[in-house]
C-alpha cells in the first residue's frame, strides 16, 4: 500500500492555491466548488458500496475509506456553514 500525503483527503476546492482577491465572487465560486467536491465524494462512496455489494472487486477497506472521506467532507462543510452563519449574525449586531 502506497502511503500518500494528506492532500488526497482535502477537497480540491479548499487546498492551498493562489487566490485572486475579487471579493464575494471568488468566495462564492470557492464555496460552490467545495460543495461540488463534497457531492462527488458522496457519490463515490455510494458507488463503492454498490460495487462491493455486487462483488465487483472492491475491497471492504476501500469502501470504509470512501465512506469516511465523504463523512469528513460533509462535516467540514457543515462547520463552514455554521461559522458563516455565526459571522453573519455577528455582523448584523454591529452598530453602523
Amino acid at each position: 500500500m502506497k502511503i500518500e500525503g494528506f492532500g488526497e483527503l482535502i477537497p480540491n476546492s479548499i487546498q492551498p492555491q493562489k487566490i485572486k482577491v475579487n471579493g464575494a465572487d471568488n468566495f462564492g465560486s470557492m464555496l460552490t466548488g467545495f460543495i461540488n467536491d463534497v457531492n462527488q465524494s458522496q457519490l463515490d462512496s455510494q458507488k463503492a458500496v454498490k460495487d462491493f455489494v455486487s462483488g465487483n472487486g472492491v475491497e471492504l477497506h476501500d469502501v470504509m475509506i470512501a465512506g469516511e472521506k465523504a463523512k469528513t467532507n460533509l462535516e467540514l462543510l457543515m462547520e463552514i456553514r455554521n461559522k458563516a452563519i455565526d459571522m453573519f449574525k455577528e455582523l448584523t449586531r454591529m452598530p453602523v
